[in-house]
C-alpha cells in the first residue's frame, strides 16, 4: 500500500488499495463506479443537453438516432419536465434503477439551465435516486457549488490529455465566455479548467471518474500522465475507452482514417495506467439516452414520453425500492426477520455529525447478517430553517414530510435532536439515537444492530413462553 503527495492535501488511493467502508458504500449501487454493481443496478441517461462548447474530433452528436450505440447519440431530446416524467416511468418499470445522469448528447454544463432544472426536479420529486453528471470539464469550475447544492456527488470528467499540443490534435475548437479558441491556446484553457474543476470537486468529497479516449498515435503514450496527475488531484477511478472512428459515423477522425486501438493496445494502456490509478474496465461507451444495466440498453423500450401530469405519490414506490435495493446489495440477507433499515444524518457520510433539524439528506442503511450496507440517500428539506419566526404550519408540514420519508426505518442516528421531533419519531415507532454523536457510522450501526437484535430475540422468546 503506497501513498503520494496531493494538491488537495489528501492521501491518494493506489490501484491495489482496498476501499474504505465509506467509499465502498458510495459506489456500491453505482454501476459505472462499481465493478460488482454494474450487473445488479441500473442507470438512466437523460438526453436534455443538446449543445456543446467543445468540438472533439471523435464526436458527432446525433439526435433521433436509434441504430448506433456510442456516446453522443440519442433517439430524442427531452425537456426537463419530460425527463423527470420519464424517470418516474422507468424507475417503476425497472426497480433496480439507482442512478440518473446527464451525459449529453452535448455537454450538460453547456446547457446549464436545462441540466440543473432537470436535476432539481428529480431531486424534488424522486429524493432517493442518485444523481450523476458527465462533462468535458470546461465549465466545471463555475458549476461545482450548484452541483453540490442539488446533491450530485458522482461526476465524470473526460480528460484525454494534459498536453496542450496533443489537445490541439484532439479538439477543433472550444467556446468560452463568448470567444472561440483553437489550437494550443484552446488546449491550455481546457486542461487548466479541467484540473481546477476536479480539484474543487474532490475537495468537497465528490467522487470523480476520469474518462479518456485512447487515440493511437496521438495520446496513447501520454495517458499514464493523465492517470498520475488526476490521481494526485483526488480522482477515484480512470476509464480508458477505445476510440470509435468509423467513417459512417461522420466524425473528423472517422472521415480522416484515424485508426482505432486494437485489444492489445487497450489492454496494455490500461495495465500501465492501472499501476497508478484504479481502472474501470466494464464500460460500454453508452448512448446519451441509455437505460438499464450496463450492456443491456433498454432505451428503445421507452421511446414514448409520458405526459407531464401532476406527479403521483412517490413514497410508496420509494419504500419498495429501498427494500429491493437492500436485498440486492446483501444478496437476500436483508430479507431476514431481524434485518432492518436505519437512517443516518451525516454531512459527508463517514461520521454521525449532523443535527436532525439541519439534515438535508438521510443515508439509509440495511442492517443484517450481511453487515452494514448503504442502500441509498434520501434528500429532504431541512426541518430547521434558521428563522426564529418560522410559521408553525410550515414547520409542521416539513416534519410530516420527513416522517413520511423515514416511515420504513427502525432508528434515526444524528448528533442532536429536539424534543418535539424526538417525540414524533418515537410515536411512529422509530428510535432516536444520539449517544454516538461524532462516531464513525459503520461500527456504530453494527453495535446498535447487534444489541437491538438480541433485545428483539429476547422479546420473542418471552412472548413464546407467555
Amino acid at each position: 500500500m503506497t501513498s503520494c503527495s496531493s494538491t488537495t492535501g489528501k492521501r491518494c488511493q493506489t490501484s491495489d488499495e482496498p476501499l474504505t467502508d465509506f467509499i465502498a458504500g458510495k459506489v456500491a449501487s453505482h454501476p459505472c463506479y462499481s465493478r460488482s454493481g454494474h450487473h445488479r443496478f441500473a442507470r438512466m441517461h437523460l438526453p436534455v443537453a443538446p449543445a456543446c462548447n467543445l468540438q472533439c474530433n471523435y464526436c458527432n452528436r446525433k439526435f433521433d438516432c436509434s441504430n448506433e450505440s456510442r456516446p453522443g447519440v440519442s433517439s430524442s431530446l427531452l425537456t426537463p419536465e419530460q425527463a423527470v416524467a420519464k424517470v418516474r416511468q422507468v424507475a417503476t418499470a425497472i426497480p433496480q434503477l439507482s442512478v440518473v445522469g446527464i451525459a449529453g448528447p452535448g455537454d450538460p454544463l453547456a446547457n446549464i439551465g436545462r441540466s440543473f432544472r432537470t436535476l432539481e426536479l428529480i431531486r424534488e420529486q424522486l429524493p432517493d435516486l442518485k444523481l450523476c453528471l458527465s462533462t468535458n470539464g470546461l465549465m466545471l469550475p463555475d458549476a461545482v457549488d450548484r452541483l453540490l447544492d442539488v446533491g450530485v456527488d458522482h461526476v465524470t470528467v473526460t480528460i484525454n490529455t494534459l498536453d496542450p499540443d496533443i489537445a490541439a490534435k484532439i479538439y477543433a475548437w472550444l467556446w468560452l465566455d463568448g470567444e472561440r479558441y483553437s489550437g494550443r491556446e484552446a488546449g491550455q484553457i481546457l486542461v487548466a479548467r479541467q484540473l481546477e474543476g476536479v480539484r474543487r470537486l474532490t475537495e468537497k468529497g465528490v467522487l470523480v471518474k476520469i474518462n479518456s479516449v485512447l487515440i493511437p498515435g496521438i495520446n496513447d503514450h501520454s495517458l499514464v500522465d493523465v492517470s498520475r496527475t488526476l490521481q494526485q488531484y483526488g480522482a477515484f477511478i480512470h476509464n480508458i475507452m477505445p476510440l470509435i472512428a468509423r467513417p459512417e459515423h461522420g466524425t473528423v477522425f472517422g472521415l480522416n482514417g484515424q485508426p482505432e486501438p486494437d485489444a492489445t493496445m487497450l489492454a496494455a494502456t490500461r495495465e500501465q495506467c492501472g499501476e497508478v490509478m484504479p481502472q474501470m474496465t466494464h464500460c460500454h461507451q453508452c448512448r446519451a439516452d441509455a437505460i438499464g444495466m450496463l450492456g443491456e440498453d433498454r432505451s428503445q423500450q421507452f421511446l414514448f414520453t409520458p405526459a407531464e401530469t401532476a406527479p403521483a405519490p412517490w413514497l410508496p414506490t420509494l419504500h419498495k425500492r429501498a427494500r429491493l435495493h437492500a436485498s440486492i446489495a446483501t444478496q437476500g440477507e436483508s430479507d431476514e426477520a431481524d434485518a432492518c433499515l436505519v437512517a443516518v444524518a451525516s454531512t459527508r457520510g463517514d461520521v454521525i455529525d449532523c443535527h436532525f433539524g439541519h439534515a438535508e439528506r438521510f443515508r439509509i442503511y440495511s442492517l443484517s447478517s450481511a453487515g452494514v450496507v448503504l442502500v441509498n440517500e434520501r434528500f429532504t428539506p431541512k426541518y430547521c430553517q434558521g428563522s426564529d419566526e418560522c410559521e408553525p404550519q410550515e414547520s409542521e408540514a416539513r416534519m410530516a414530510a420527513i416522517m413520511a420519508l423515514l416511515a420504513d426505518v427502525k432508528a434515526v442516528f444524528c448528533s442532536r435532536i429536539g424534543y418535539g421531533p424526538w417525540q414524533q419519531l418515537e410515536a411512529q415507532g422509530i428510535q432516536p439515537c444520539v449517544d454516538d454523536a461524532w462516531q464513525p457510522v459503520v461500527p456504530t450501526l453494527a453495535r446498535w444492530w447487534e444489541k437491538a437484535r438480541q433485545q428483539w430475540q429476547q422479546h420473542e422468546r418471552r412472548k413464546g413462553v407467555a
